[in-house]
């Protein structure tokens, strides 16, 4: 029972030290820096929508506008992470 454990570790050592991950092409880098290009440019339209918006209404007002730009924010940084790592995988 031992040596059937041991065999069983050893392969399963061996299997999993044999898992590679594939290098990024360029297009796929350039896909990610294109990305993130446009989600900071996204980033800073929605502040500088946020403090046009304090400015002209009230703080109060501008909070739920606040929000919704932070989880659509959170969402986008998501979905690119997720593309990113698919990318890496395959």
């Amino acid at each position: 029972m031992i040596k059937f454990l041991n065999v069983l570790l050893t392969v399963s050592a061996m299997l999993f030290a044999a898992t590679t991950y594939a290098e990024e092409t360029a297009g796929e880098k350039a896909k990610v820096a294109a990305k993130s290009g446009k989600r900071a440019v996204k980033k800073g339209a929605h502040r500088v929508g946020e403090a046009v918006c304090e400015t002209v209404d009230s703080k109060g007002s501008c909070v739920a506008k606040k929000s919704a730009n932070r989880v659509e924010e959170g969402k986008d940084a998501t979905v690119d992470k997720v593309d990113e790592i698919k990318d890496k995988i395959d």
